[in-house]
């Protein structure tokens, strides 16, 4: 895909030939102009300067020129899980994720121990600690490439969640917020971005006060919260609802009333970011419609949940805390069949679902799976799209969604310890 030599990000460079994908609309024959890492700008081929057209050019000639994908919901991959404290399972799920076009996560923990939960987000501490600190490519030094995904921050699923939405959270480790428990994970505020749980249990208000408070998004999921708990939550600063239409309460009726559950107040209530997992397993074409039509373009994220499943051939058997799962046709499951174990899909098959199978524009598709994440945990700032002052990171797609390759700070990414293998199912 490209004329000679790699680009570097410290030269600068101009992608040219492909088709940019961009907030709101597909840009053939605009050029993308990277320079120190970011995105210079975004300017049509026929009004590139004479230094622009001097500089070295990438090019993408038969690609979509993607911004990176952002996942902020997403467990592990490769037969690894990032409730592992070891660099050994980060690298290989980061490393899996850049060969996906995911250029941002956030590293997300299942419902366990304190313990476990405390260890997971102290290597996420020193993960980012080390990502922060690594050099910059220097020509002569160093090659540069970066091998893994950025972390952003990490999102703590659980373990607050009401024990009839459990789904495949461990059961044995669900517990109340009230229980004392919350300071031993917020001693680990620094690296915590987004903390999903129930709003309706005993301490649920006391928390969404503290985390936004914190500047943690705080989030509802796992639940058998009605729509007047999401209200109050939302009152104190909570903002995100986590995989719409599961592990989630629905209408009940209470002599002749209906009390509508958390479903239907995801789908009603403006002023919340709300994700689908958009595997084609978890939820059908009409209910993904749905989600799309209730929730609108600008605020529905495309997550991947994925689990360590993700990657490892069909009918492999793992354990998921305490739970027996079983990888299958692009889904992982509790392995007596009541119920889906997270995802083994990652998002460049989740494009695919969502514009070739739901039908919806690719550029609607893109926002929903790079800008709308990024604006849900506050780093569309730097993330998230192609608009110049952001970080550049992008990735080519091939006409069929199929990542072809992804850069980082404008430097082209060299996955390692990972093969290539799509894990879509």
């Amino acid at each position: 895909m490209t004329d000679g030599e790699e680009p570097r990000s410290g030269a600068g460079f101009v992608v040219r030939g492909g088709t940019l994908v961009l907030p709101d609309r597909l840009a053939p024959g605009a050029a993308l102009v990277v320079a120190d890492g970011t995105v210079a700008a975004v300017v049509p081929e026929s009004e590139l300067t004479a230094d622009q057209l001097a500089a070295p050019t990438l090019d993408a000639r038969g690609a979509y020129v993607l911004p990176g994908l952002v996942d902020i919901h997403t467990h592990g991959a490769g037969g690894r899980l990032f409730n592992e404290a070891d660099d050994a399972a980060w690298s290989r799920i980061l490393a899996m994720q850049l060969a996906h076009g995911v250029t941002t996560v956030l590293p997300t923990t299942l419902t366990a121990s304190i313990a476990e939960l405390t260890a997971a987000l102290a290597q996420g501490r020193r993960w980012l600690s080390a990502q922060n600190d690594r050099a910059p490519y220097e020509p002569g030094r160093n090659d540069g490439a970066p091998a893994h995904a950025q972390v952003l921050g990490m999102h703590v699923e659980g373990p607050y969640f009401a024990l009839a939405q459990s789904g495949a959270q461990d059961p044995a480790h669900i517990r109340d917020p009230d229980d004392g428990s919350v300071d031993e994970l917020l001693a680990y505020s620094d690296v915590i971005t987004l903390m999903s749980f129930a709003p309706e249990l005993p301490g649920a208000m006391e928390l969404t006060s503290r985390l936004s408070a914190l500047g943690i998004v705080p989030a509802a999921g796992h639940s058998s919260a009605r729509d007047e708990h999401l209200a109050a939550a939302m009152a104190r600063g909570l903002t995100h609802v986590i995989h719409l239409f599961s592990a989630q309460s629905t209408t009940v009726r209470e002599g002749p009333w209906r009390r509508p559950g958390l479903l239907e107040a995801s789908l009603a209530f403006d002023g919340l970011t709300v994700e689908v997992i958009a595997d084609h397993r978890h939820l059908p074409t009409t209910l993904l419609r749905l989600a799309y039509k209730a929730i609108g373009p600008d605020r529905l994220c495309i997550v991947s949940d994925a689990t360590h499943g993700a990657g490892m051939p069909e009918g492999t058997e793992l354990r998921l805390g305490s739970l027996d799962i079983l990888v299958g046709p692009g889904v992982a499951m509790l392995k007596d069949l009541t119920a889906f174990a997270g995802s083994t899909t990652l998002l460049d098959r989740m494009l695919q679902v969502m514009h070739f199978e739901v039908g919806l524009p690719l550029a609607e598709v893109v926002r929903m799976a790079s800008l709308n994440p990024a604006r849900a945990v506050g780093a569309a700032g730097r993330k998230g799209s192609l608009e110049p002052g952001k970080d550049a990171d992008f990735a080519l797609f091939s006409p069929a969604l199929e990542p072809l390759a992804a850069y980082v700070g404008g430097v082209r990414a060299v996955p390692r310890s990972v093969s290539a293998s799509r894990a879509d199912g």
